[in-house]
C-alpha cells in the first residue's frame, strides 16, 4: 500500500505575483479553502497516512496554518462557533500526519524529493504538485489502484491539444489500454515535431524509493534545477516499469493568475 505522500511547497510562486508577495500560493483560498487542503483531502480519501511537506524558511506560514492551536482555542473559548470548531478538528487531524523538510534554495522537484529520503519507509510513495488540482474524481485513488494492478510506478496523465505540447511534460508510450499505458519515454516541453504523443503529465506520481539514488547522479538541468523527470527517464531506460494513468476527471491548473481565477470559478460551479 502507498501510505506516504511528498508535497513540494518551497517554490517561489512568481507566476502568482503580486498575490504571493504576502502569502504562499498553497494557502491562497479557492472557494473558501486553501489550495493545499484540496490536495490533502484527495490524499486522505486515497488512504495516505503521512504527508511530507517540503518548505523553505520563507514559507513558515504554511507550518503556522496547521500548528496554530493557541489561536483557535482562544477563539473557540470566546465564540462557540460550530464551523470554526469543525475546521479546527480537521486541521488537528492533518496536524498529526505532517512532517516538515526544508529546501531553502529552490533547486527543483528532484532536489525536493531527495531531501525526504530518510523519511520514506516503503518501496513506493506518492508525490503531488500543489499547482495541479483535481475535482470530480480522485486521481490519487485511481493511481494507487493501478499501482496494485501493475506493481509499477505511475504517472497521472491527460490528453492535451497537440498545439500546446510545448507547455507540458509529454509521455511516449506503448501497450495502451482503455485507461492506462506503459511509459517508454518522458520529454519535458517538446516541440510539436518532437512530441511522442499528446499525453501530458498532470502533477501526480507514484515513485519507487530507488529514485533517490538516481537523483544523486543527476546534474542540474534547465533553470539550474534538478528535475524529477530526468531521474524517471533514466529509470525507464533501465527497464523500470512506469505506467501512465489516463485521468478522465477535471484537472485545474491554479499556478497562474488566470488559472487560479478559473479554478475558483469551476470549483464554485461544481458545488452548486
Amino acid at each position: 500500500m502507498i501510505k506516504q505522500a511528498i508535497i513540494p511547497l518551497a517554490g517561489l510562486g512568481t507566476r502568482l505575483l503580486p498575490l504571493t508577495s504576502v502569502m504562499p500560493k498553497e494557502l491562497l483560498p479557492i472557494n473558501g479553502k486553501p489550495n493545499l487542503e484540496y490536495i490533502l483531502d484527495e490524499c486522505f480519501e486515497a488512504g495516505i497516512k503521512e504527508f511530507i511537506f517540503v518548505i523553505s524558511k520563507n514559507k513558515l506560514s504554511i507550518k503556522k496554518y496547521f500548528f496554530n492551536d493557541v489561536f483557535y482555542k482562544k477563539i473557540i473559548k470566546k465564540k462557540n462557533d460550530k464551523r470554526i470548531i469543525e475546521e479546527f478538528k480537521k486541521i488537528k487531524k492533518y496536524q498529526k500526519m505532517i512532517k516538515f523538510v526544508y529546501q531553502n534554495n529552490p533547486k527543483g522537484t528532484g532536489d525536493a524529493v531527495l531531501k525526504c529520503r530518510k523519511y520514506i519507509k516503503d518501496k513506493f510513495f506518492l508525490m503531488l504538485l500543489p499547482d495541479d488540482l483535481i475535482i470530480n474524481k480522485n486521481c490519487s485513488k485511481e493511481m494507487i489502484s493501478l499501482h496494485k494492478k501493475t506493481k509499477g510506478s505511475i504517472i497521472a496523465t491527460k490528453r492535451v491539444d497537440k498545439k500546446t505540447v510545448s507547455r507540458w511534460g509529454i509521455l511516449g508510450f506503448s501497450e495502451k489500454r482503455k485507461n492506462f499505458f506503459r511509459i517508454k519515454n518522458v520529454i519535458e516541453k517538446p516541440s510539436i515535431k518532437q512530441a511522442p504523443s499528446n499525453y501530458a503529465i498532470i502533477g501526480r506520481y507514484i515513485l519507487p524509493s530507488k529514485i533517490f539514488s538516481e537523483i544523486t547522479k543527476l546534474k542540474t538541468g534547465q533553470g539550474e534545477e534538478i528535475h524529477i523527470t530526468d531521474a524517471i527517464k533514466n529509470l525507464i531506460y533501465r527497464g523500470e516499469k512506469f505506467f501512465g494513468n489516463i485521468f478522465m476527471g477535471k484537472y485545474l491548473d491554479c499556478g497562474t493568475i488566470n488559472g487560479y481565477i478559473q479554478s475558483s470559478i469551476k470549483i464554485f460551479k461544481g458545488k452548486k
